[in-house]
């Protein structure tokens, strides 16, 4: 385990929080989301790296330790009840979901998450276009 700062938010105070890391976690994910048609990789504004697809962000990843994923609000609240994912970290009510690494199977699941939000992405895309 490590223990280090993290901003909880805008003018929160800095917080200690320990956070169990998977080595590598971060340069798996990305490795295997960069794959994925149409995503482009870049680093995140709050550190980390960032996938964007359609020109929408499909979340990022923070280190070893946690990926934050956006959804439609349905669909997060429907992660969230299923145990498959929590709340998003800082923006609690919102669609985004926080999803922590704690054991190399979590990386497994934070791809299919991310998939998830990439399929989900895409297809109100494709949707918009034939409408266009």
């Amino acid at each position: 385990m490590q223990i280090c700062d993290r901003a909880e938010g805008q003018g929160d105070v800095l917080k200690k929080a320990v956070k169990k890391l998977v080595p590598e976690a971060q340069t798996r994910i990305v490795k295997e989301v960069s794959k994925w048609s149409g995503v482009s990789v870049r680093p995140h504004r709050f550190s980390g790296t960032e996938f964007r697809s359609g020109g929408r962000e499909l979340g990022h990843v923070h280190g070893d330790y946690q990926a934050d994923i956006a959804f439609p609000l349905k669909v997060r609240n429907d992660l969230v009840a299923e145990g498959k994912a929590q709340p998003h970290h800082i923006l609690p009510n919102s669609g985004w979901i926080s999803f922590r690494f704690t054991k190399e199977s979590d990386l497994d699941q934070a791809i299919e998450l991310f998939k998830l939000s990439y399929e989900l992405a895409k297809s109100k895309t494709d949707i918009h276009q034939l409408t266009s």
